[in-house]
């Protein structure tokens, strides 16, 4: 069925339900988040045409580093006010960037390289990803996204997160940096690339100078961050949440998508760590053990809240959670690039998606399939219906659609 799709989702208080999409850094493994997205927006143009956009349906999309890049090239808006990208052109994208991005150290020293550069500098220059991103992007600001966006980075100046969000922009016109600027710093991952600055100006003549490091080392799961976005609006009783209350979780619909992670159980233990240093901890066997430990630590913990709440509150159908905890050897890797290590990661996202929907079991904080929960295409299915639904709500209650046609 083909159904017209406006320019703008209306806001949540002509509708039932609050919609969020957040995506988790993860460098290359940005392809798999891609799949699984490519896969929903499918589901939704066999719903209303194939003019739909995932931003279409969200009130928000947040993304941290890579998540963050995919996140912006969702909300964009293209000349027509339309997304610049669609969700299918996401892993092409990475599939055709990403070798350039990290290009590979070929011959016997290159271990012995990487380790150089990972004890005098960043791994990479960044130059290609600042000119790709600039050339995408060009002058676009936050406050002209198609739907409201959320990206974490971390001010190393100020040793304290800096979040670019479209609900704040009003309130710190500062914060309305270039897409550009946003993505560039929330992907500056520490060992990886460098660390970015830039000065904004607001319209009053205020100038704030950023200094800017990845997004994950503030919030890798940047799910509870978009969250709390949300409740601070219903807080201030922002008129396009009324008559939504903070405490009205089981009106969230969230969708949260990872990156993958290891599976290195019984890999490491303390008696090995013991006797660790500064390199060791930052440079194992080709493994980084304290920022593969920060990060799996940091997005496990935002999960095991969300699923707490949602559980407590007899909503947990409406959060959905896809990751993959099973990932080994070259597919862990952020900056992988051959066309091998990519392929893979794409059959990842697709097995991924024939897998049955796991849930964490909050006695023992470990993934385990949901009984009867089906595969998660099911559960992307349902909530394409569940998001197709709203908006038609929305359009039908709203005196702003009704008034365009």
């Amino acid at each position: 069925m083909d159904r017209r799709i406006s320019s703008k989702i209306q806001p949540p208080t002509y509708g039932n339900l609050i919609t969020i999409l957040s995506i988790d850094g993860g460098g290359i493994r940005g392809i798999i988040p891609g799949v699984i997205l490519d896969y929903l927006e499918s589901k939704l143009q066999e719903l209303d045409g194939e003019d739909a956009r995932l931003a279409d349906y969200f009130d928000v999309i947040a993304g941290t580093s890579t998540g963050g890049l995919i996140a912006t090239m969702l909300v964009a808006p293209n000349e027509e006010e339309r997304p610049l990208y669609a969700a299918n052109d996401i892993v092409p994208f990475y599939l055709e960037n990403c070798p350039k991005i990290f290009p590979e150290t070929k011959g016997i020293f290159a271990c012995i390289i990487d380790l150089w550069k990972a004890l005098t500098g960043p791994k990479y220059n960044g130059r290609y990803l600042h000119s790709l991103i600039r050339s995408i992007l060009k002058d676009t600001k936050l406050h002209q996204t198609l739907t409201n966006l959320v990206i974490p980075a971390f001010d190393i100046k100020k040793m304290q997160p800096t979040l670019f969000s479209s609900y704040q922009v009003t309130a710190r016109p500062v914060l309305d940096a270039l897409l550009s600027d946003i993505c560039i710093a929330t992907s500056s991952a520490p060992t990886f690339l460098p660390a970015y600055s830039f000065k904004n100006e607001d319209p009053d003549g205020k100038v704030e100078e950023f200094h800017l490091i990845d997004g994950g080392l503030a919030a890798s799961n940047p799910t509870l961050v978009a969250i709390s976005e949300v409740t601070k609006q219903t807080m201030k009783k922002n008129p396009d949440f009324f008559p939504i209350k903070p405490t009205d979780y089981d009106r969230f619909l969230v969708i949260s998508l990872g990156t993958g992670s290891k599976t290195d159980g019984g890999k490491f233990n303390a008696k090995m760590a013991s006797k660790w240093g500064v390199i060791s901890w930052l440079y194992y066997k080709g493994d980084t053990p304290i920022i593969d430990c920060y990060s799996k630590a940091s997005t496990d913990m935002v999960d095991y809240h969300n699923s707490v709440v949602f559980q407590a509150l007899h909503s947990e159908n409406n959060y959905l959670r896809i990751d993959d905890d099973k990932l080994q050897g070259n597919l862990t890797s952020v900056d992988m690039s051959t066309k091998e290590n990519m392929e893979d990661l794409v059959k990842v996202g697709k097995n991924l998606l024939k897998s049955p929907v796991s849930r964490v079991n909050l006695e023992n904080g470990l993934y385990e399939p949901i009984e009867n929960g089906g595969t998660y295409e099911e559960a992307l299915q349902r909530f394409a219906k569940l998001l197709s639904e709203e908006r038609i709500i929305r359009e039908l209650r709203s005196p702003q659609s009704q008034s365009s046609k």
